[in-house]
């Protein structure tokens, strides 16, 4: 017998485990492979909403696939996350007063193996809380031998195609901690600063000056020109002169660049190329020189004056401003709100740094991957993003895969006594290389960098899967299924699994890219420590179970539309999973067993039919919703037809059957009920695995099987009974209908009112003898009568052909409900005039974040569709 009362916190990890042992999750065991690649988490990481998300979508799709029957690999696997693991090692470290130099590197890898296998499964553990059903046993780590084989044969070889090389570029430097980071790990901040105004003497005219504005005083000494926009009269005299460059005295050239805008600042744009990215691209074009002011701590270095060396950046701007000062050569300075580069993880602003790094040719690379994506090979689902994906590859630049850490895949390159590099697989075969090129064997120094997360990260969709060996997994698994993935990764790691699939695998990694929206709170900001708005899953799934989060991300996952969450939506659907548990216990205790072999294509009552004709057309909305994408479609068809069909309608409906005698109406009843139910459980299984399990190990006819291992609902060559499809909806229309006036007109549930109908037709009179029993039960009615007399105090109900009239003068006072519903009309107009008001307001457009706004049209359109109520209600209540 059924608990009372579903418990997940009890049954959640026993079903889970049970799963496991069973190797449910394991791939091989079908024909016809279907293949997901899981974004691998950082090994640092814990469950946060935009996981939990993005996991619960894949699980969905594994475990729809399996029931489909194919052979399906969800593959498992953790990322070695480089700057962040070094970084919370190091600060475990630091708290024993160890520095890692004194630890030297070997050592310090040593201890981050040890924390990886002590502390570094927590995201692995979340997961399996969340219901993931990955193949855990071909779990891989981007670290590990295999992976590592992998990495190295990809340097190697795009090396040796001149694809990888050494240059001196621009990089996000992290003054900190003194590593190159990527895009991803810049945060852009506002900040509240100045605007400096600064006067450059000029070559020819030493009394004349050109202004320039800027907000990095301290950048100055690395100019080595200023650029106007070639239409700018003020200065198109100037342009092919030079200035004179205070403190420093050094010539700089007056260059003609689009870059610079005249309604910015003076117009006139100081050029530091080896600080500033555009500055850099500016440089490139007119021959600029570019001089690197600044050393890996963000403090001035030796080209620049001597009174200046050693200072720090921010104290060295201090001093250019007021030498400046004094030298009459600083004008204006303006309060000035710009955004600032911080590192992510150490907080610090990220200095534009020229430095020497190892880079790829992505431009060369992204061509072919630019191509499977025009030609379809590969498309994004929504088809809206594919133009951010094309935007950033047709303008890509050299990707910089060089970064000054100990933790990561080690570039495998060695130089020679005299700078010369050999890249090679391993120190071995660089020797072999050296002794060729010197004729001697000499001593070759690695090289000391490690490579971008992102770039084993890139191989993820073959190299899990044994490449470079010959693997068989790796000719049935590649290319995969579909991706899915958030948005914000499209650069740093769809593109670049797109190209470098297709440069050494020859074909696409996936052929499907789902990208799925941000999860944001209620009122639909970002979530983020420093607003203190976080949701966490964990906390969610603890209070509510498992399945109620699930069920909340997937109803809410529409494509193109952001998810704004808030706990009371998982509170909302921990009733539906109450509901179904409810009804799966009402079927127990009245003997509505699923039978295996039970057939309900030929039932005999229109009841059966129905919700048979209901259920299959639910598997099929299902099933699209699916395999479109489309889970909040998926998820709403399988919320209206249980909740809504099924226990609302269905269930009522038939309690009098299952109250009365025994006979073939009850039996066939039941069995329809519990074919029903079981084909309920299989549709919501990929969406709420545990509490289908779990009714399905205390209600299923198989008990030693688990319900993820049963076939997806069968629903072939069941046919829809169209008649009984009518009639029955015919009755719920009119019930709810009912129900309806029955709420706006305050009619108290208790009070049983009757109905008189007028101008029905002989189908309509036949459809209400036939069913007045039910209708009385459910609407709550006295008696349903033919009459034209309907005397004072009824609610008029127009439906279909039929007039009808709710009786309600004995129950509720007539008068004084109009008044009270015209007052709320009154009420309603008021809210809405507010709303359009503000929405006319361009100073509220201009300024309200967008959130607010979009709020404010919502309350709008709920106005508008209550006050359609009211005013039906107030039409309704007739005083003959």
């Amino acid at each position: 017998m059924l608990e009372k009362s579903y418990q997940p916190q009890k049954v959640e990890k026993l079903l889970y485990e049970m799963w496991e042992s069973s190797g449910a999750f394991s791939a091989g065991q079908r024909s016809d492979p279907w293949t997901v690649m899981m974004p691998p988490p950082n090994i640092t990481g814990s469950l946060h909403m935009g996981h939990a998300l993005n996991m619960t979508l894949q699980d969905i799709l594994s475990r729809y696939f399996r029931m489909r029957g194919r052979d399906t690999l969800w593959q498992p696997g953790i990322d070695h996350a480089g700057i962040a693991t070094q970084m919370v090692v190091e600060r475990q470290l630091s708290e024993k007063g160890i520095d890692r130099r004194t630890l030297g590197r070997d050592e310090f890898v040593k201890r981050v193996w040890t924390w990886k296998e002590e502390s570094g499964g927590t995201i692995v553990r979340q997961l399996r809380r969340l219901g993931a059903s990955p193949d855990w046993e071909r779990e891989r780590f981007t670290l590990d031998e295999g992976l590592s084989h992998a990495v190295r044969t990809v340097f190697v070889s795009l090396y040796r195609e001149g694809l990888i090389y050494r240059d001196k570029r621009l990089v996000n430097w992290d003054c900190k901690l003194l590593t190159a980071i990527s895009d991803l790990e810049v945060e852009q901040r506002e900040v509240k600063g100045h605007l400096w105004h600064f006067k450059y003497p000029l070559e020819h005219s030493p009394t004349s000056y050109i202004t320039v504005a800027t907000t990095r005083p301290e950048t100055m000494f690395g100019d080595t020109g200023v650029a106007v926009h070639p239409d700018d009269d003020r200065y198109r005299h100037l342009i092919g002169k030079f200035a004179t460059l205070p403190l420093v005295g050094r010539r700089i050239q007056i260059v003609a660049d689009e870059y610079s805008n005249p309604e910015k600042g003076t117009g006139a744009v100081k050029i530091t190329p080896a600080h500033d990215f555009n500055d850099f691209e500016v440089g490139r074009r007119h021959g600029l020189e570019a001089i690197n002011i600044l050393n890996a701590q963000g403090c001035l270095n030796e080209t620049v004056p001597d009174v200046y060396q050693g200072l720090d950046r921010y104290e060295a701007r201090d001093k250019v401003v007021a030498d400046l000062r004094v030298q009459n050569l600083l004008g204006d300075v303006e309060d000035h709100v710009h955004t600032m580069p911080y590192g992510d993880r150490s907080g610090t602003v990220i200095e534009p740094w020229l430095t020497d790094q190892w880079y790829v040719d992505a431009k060369r690379l992204a061509e072919p991957a630019i191509e499977a994506v025009e030609d379809g090979r590969t498309r994004f689902v929504p088809k809206n993003w594919e133009n951010t994906y094309f935007e950033w590859m047709r303008n890509i630049q050299p990707w910089c895969i060089s970064r000054q850490l100990w933790w990561g895949h080690r570039i495998p390159a060695w130089y020679g006594p005299d700078g010369n590099v050999f890249v090679a697989m391993d120190e071995a075969e660089a020797s072999v290389a050296a002794k060729a090129e010197y004729g001697n064997s000499v001593d070759l120094v690695q090289d000391e960098d490690v490579l971008d997360t992102w770039f084993s990260s890139a191989l993820w969709p073959f190299s899990t899967l044994g490449w470079p060996e010959e693997k068989p997994e790796v000719r049935r698994h590649y290319p995969g299924d579909v991706l899915v993935t958030g948005f914000d990764i499209i650069f740093f790691w769809v593109a670049r699994m797109m190209m470098m699939g297709l440069h050494f695998m020859k074909e696409v990694p996936f052929r499907d890219i789902y990208i799925h929206a941000l999860v944001r709170d209620e009122k639909g900001q970002k979530m983020s420590k420093s607003k203190g708005n976080i949701i966490d899953p964990v906390l969610l799934m603890d209070k509510y179970g498992t399945d109620a989060l699930r069920f909340t991300l997937t109803a809410m996952a529409a494509q193109g539309r952001d998810i704004k969450l808030s706990e009371q939506r998982v509170a909302g659907y921990r009733n539906f999973i109450t509901k179904l548990w409810n009804a799966s216990r009402f079927g127990e205790m009245n003997e509505c067993n699923f039978k295996k072999n039970f057939v309900p294509d030929g039932c005999k009552e229109s009841i059966n039919r129905w919700i048979v004709s209901r259920t299959v057309e639910t598997v099929a909305a299902v099933s699209e919703g699916l395999e479109s994408y489309r889970f909040n479609d998926a998820a709403d068809a399988l919320y209206h037809f249980v909740w809504g069909t099924f226990c609302d309608w269905y269930l009522e409906l038939i309690k009098p059957v299952l109250y009365g005698d025994d006979g073939p109406e009850k039996e066939e009843t039941r069995a329809v009920f519990g074919w029903v139910l079981m084909q309920s459980l299989r549709m919501l299984h990929p969406v709420t695995p545990f509490v289908t399990e779990e009714l399905y190990q205390k209600l299923g006819d198989e008990k030693e099987q688990l319900i993820m291992d049963q076939c997806w609902p069968d629903v072939t060559g069941i046919s829809v009974d169209d008649a009984a499809k009518e009639e029955l909806n015919w009755v719920v229309r009119l019930v709810s209908e009912i129900r309806s006036v029955r709420a706006t007109m305050n009619v108290p549930a208790s009070a049983k009112v009757p109905l008189l109908s007028t101008k029905a037709s002989a189908r309509t009179a036949d459809k209400l003898k036939m069913y007045e029993s039910s209708i009385c039960r459910l609407a709550r009615l006295s008696t349903i009568k033919k009459g034209n007399d309907v005397g004072k105090g009824a609610a008029q109900i127009v439906f279909d052909e039929t007039t009808l009239f709710l009786v309600l003068g004995e129950v509720i006072d007539v008068a004084k409900e109009r008044a009270r519903l015209q007052k709320e009309l009154s009420n309603l107009d008021g809210e809405a005039r507010k709303i359009r008001n503000k929405l006319s307001n361009d100073k509220f457009l201009t300024q309200a974040p967008s959130h607010v706004i979009e709020e404010q049209r919502e309350r709008l359109v709920e106005a508008e569709m209550a006050r359609e109520k009211l005013e039906e209600a107030v039409e309704r209540l007739s005083s003959v």
